[in-house]
């Protein structure tokens, strides 16, 4: 129990609120959720906040590629940036920090967004009614 308080006690927190609370990003674990679940809900980012940003670290990293492909190549998303980075991670409080890859990757409605999401929603109208 020593260890923790002192973890806590030791533990820095500054105020990086302009990247860390950003209301449209996802940070995309490869073991949490299916991809589809990443998909979807970048889809419900990109109509509220007309762009999203996909942050993953480490193995990740390939599920966030993925993800931002299937918007593309489906029509709803483009490319705005991407961004790639290395970050100092611990596993415990003590050990010597270990560099993971980062990737940011922003994307914003394209222009057929609308139409295709639209779209989207009769065929799920349509295929309810056929049972």
């Amino acid at each position: 129990m020593e260890g923790i308080t002192e973890g806590v006690n030791n533990l820095n927190i500054t105020d990086s609120s302009a990247s860390n609370n950003k209301k449209n990003r996802i940070q995309v674990s490869n073991t949490k959720k299916p991809l589809f679940f990443y998909v979807n809900l970048a889809k419900r980012y990109m109509q509220q906040y007309d762009e999203v940003e996909l942050s993953a670290l480490g193995m990740a990293i390939a599920t966030v590629v993925t993800i931002a492909e299937i918007l593309k190549n489906n029509g709803l998303a483009v490319e705005k940036k991407i961004t790639t980075s290395t970050v100092d991670m611990r596993e415990e409080y003590g050990e010597r920090p270990v560099q993971k890859a980062k990737i940011e990757i922003v994307l914003g409605k394209s222009d057929k967004f609308e139409e295709l999401m639209e779209a989207a929603a009769e065929d799920v109208i349509d295929n309810d009614g056929q049972s």
